[in-house]
């Protein structure tokens, strides 16, 4: 069953139209592979192209699930100041008033040291998140790709991209659940633990196993909108970027001038994705440091203006952040040799039914 999936996500028509190369596999041994052009499967073509493995192998996904770690354990691990200001601003709004002011007052009463609170579960909560994320993202835009066949995956291409990060965030979430939980207490209730050694024994002395999945529906709410925003809205900026701004094909520029086009699409997509996802945002930090309270108690305690409270913050921290996760995501690409597609053309025979139909109307 496994191998028939591998299979079947390796002849997908999502990179049907990326492979196009000048030469036609040779019928004999002695002829020439020089006499015309067709269109190959990547499985067929990556090895000769210089990648270091198939698409759709495990060594394939289980680097593109590498990079994941990487990317979001190291990235969320370094703004965790800011993720804990920004929390505090979020349930505590009247001693926290702003993000240089909660700066401020964290350092006075907790030194600087305090900064560092809920570092641990971060980064293991969001390694295992960027595993899931990151590798079932390129599994299930394989599968859902396959499903659609060459010509609407074209056409439906921003659908395939939210449909198969929304598919894999929902895997990822339940792996991040635990860790964000344990973060978003030692972070917003004042006494309770300051690391994760701490605070996981105890939440699950005082609650349960439930202490560590009561916000999973708010965590969905949250990550679900903003992953899909995430990669849809990179893929397209990126594919706009190449087309509108940068002023030669992808194929023309260098690795750094391809790694700092990802760059500036990450950011753009990170603005999105913090507007988006900010009202969840603040449940899931209310719901963490409130003990039994529920997502609907939690977003009538925060009401209208308080869902939005702490967005500069969260923009600057997931701008920052989303443009650091695409960077690195595909450093890892590049340094490993992965198969690295550029953005999507119109297959020929889409483009021949469309001027066959504007000539016929």
């Amino acid at each position: 069953m496994v191998n028939s999936l591998i299979e079947s996500i390796k002849v997908n028509p999502f990179h049907t139209p990326l492979f196009k190369v000048g030469c036609e596999p040779c019928t004999s041994p002695t002829e020439s592979s020089e006499t015309s052009t067709v269109v190959r499967r990547f499985g067929a073509a990556s090895v000769a192209d210089g990648d270091s493995c198939e698409f759709g192998s495990a060594k394939y996904f289980a680097l593109c699930g590498f990079g994941g770690v990487l990317s979001c354990g190291l990235t969320h691990t370094a703004v965790v100041p800011l993720d804990l200001v920004k929390c505090r601003i979020q349930v505590e709004p009247e001693k926290y008033k702003s993000i240089f002011n909660g700066f401020r007052v964290t350092v006075k009463e907790d030194g600087v040291r305090g900064l560092a609170k809920g570092w641990a579960p971060t980064f293991i909560g969001y390694s295992m998140q960027g595993l899931c994320k990151f590798g079932f993202y390129e599994v299930f835009k394989s599968l859902y790709s396959n499903l659609l066949g060459e010509e609407n995956t074209f056409l439906w291409r921003t659908s395939l991209y939210l449909a198969a990060s929304a598919s894999a965030e929902f895997f990822a979430d339940i792996a991040l659940s635990p860790m964000e939980a344990c973060k978003v207490r030692i972070q917003t209730q004042p006494g309770f633990a300051n690391t994760l050694r701490e605070a996981f024994p105890k939440m699950k002395a005082d609650e349960g196993w439930s202490a560590f999945y009561k916000g999973i529906v708010p965590l969905w709410s949250r990550q679900i909108p903003y992953t899909m925003m995430k990669f849809a809205c990179f893929e397209r900026t990126v594919e706009a970027l190449y087309k509108f701004v940068v002023p030669k094909p992808r194929a023309e520029c260098s690795k750094g001038e391809q790694l700092v086009v990802t760059f500036v699409a990450g950011y753009i997509a990170g603005v999105f994705c913090a507007v988006v996802s900010h009202p969840a945002d603040s449940v899931v930090s209310l719901l963490n440091k409130d003990k039994g309270s529920t997502a609907t108690e939690a977003l009538k305690k925060l009401g209208p203006k308080g869902v939005w409270r702490g967005l500069g913050a969260r923009i600057i921290m997931i701008g920052t952040l989303t443009a650091l996760q695409w960077f690195i995501y595909d450093s890892v690409k590049v340094y490993f040799r992965l198969p690295r597609p550029p953005p999507p053309e119109m297959p020929e025979s889409l483009r021949l039914k469309l001027e066959a139909k504007k000539q016929s109307s």
